[in-house]
């Protein structure tokens, strides 16, 4: 935790995602209140208010921010690949390798990025950008040959999706259980490269 600071600046803002994205990881979205997050952050519950509206705001703020950068770099990344089969497998380990990085930022992605509140299933803007992403590289991938035309398209993104998030997800919750890593980042890669080419063409 911070000293309180009541100014009005970016640092604010800066403060109030970190101390959301930790809190959020550690305690769950809806365990976390607004008062112990402006609490963290050395500011106060009206600051906010002022810059994401509410708890779910932030919330929202923390995924669109995280999912831009990912975004960006998988955009730079995959913009050279000859085959959509080999983006598709280059963005398996910018994900893996973004994840290892930030755990707390893989912990919100998996657990609160897709939760039904309310009556409503709440999806980030960052995360249907990436979705679309992932499907415009199957399509690229069944016109260049390097995925099977005879499977939609959506169906292709959910399975491929489910298989790399399933991994991922069983790592995370071993973590925090204080269980033995299951399986390594190549073992997650292994599996993805089969998968992936049980699907080709």
């Amino acid at each position: 935790m911070v000293p309180v600071d009541g100014d009005n600046t970016q640092t604010s803002r800066m403060r109030l995602l970190s101390a959301g994205k930790s809190l959020f990881s550690r305690l769950g979205y809806e365990q976390t209140s607004t008062a112990a997050i402006a609490r963290e952050a050395g500011t106060s519950e009206s600051q906010l208010v002022r810059y994401f509206g509410g708890k779910s705001g932030l919330l929202e703020a923390i995924f669109n921010d995280s999912w831009g950068a990912l975004n960006e770099s998988i955009r730079s990344n995959v913009a050279a690949s000859e085959h959509g089969r080999e983006a598709i497998l280059r963005i398996l380990s910018l994900v893996v390798e973004a994840f290892g990085r930030d755990h707390d930022i893989a912990l919100l992605f998996l657990f609160e990025g897709r939760r039904i509140r309310g009556s409503e299933v709440s999806l980030s803007k960052g995360f249907l950008d990436f979705y679309a992403l992932v499907h415009q590289l199957i399509r690229k991938g069944q016109e260049d040959g390097s995925f099977r035309k005879d499977v939609n398209d959506s169906v292709l993104a959910s399975a491929m999706l489910g298989c790399a998030e399933g991994m991922i997800r069983d790592r995370l919750i071993a973590e925090r259980t204080g269980q033995p890593n299951p399986f390594s980042d190549d073992d997650v890669r292994r599996v993805f490269a089969a998968m992936v080419a049980g699907l080709s063409a």
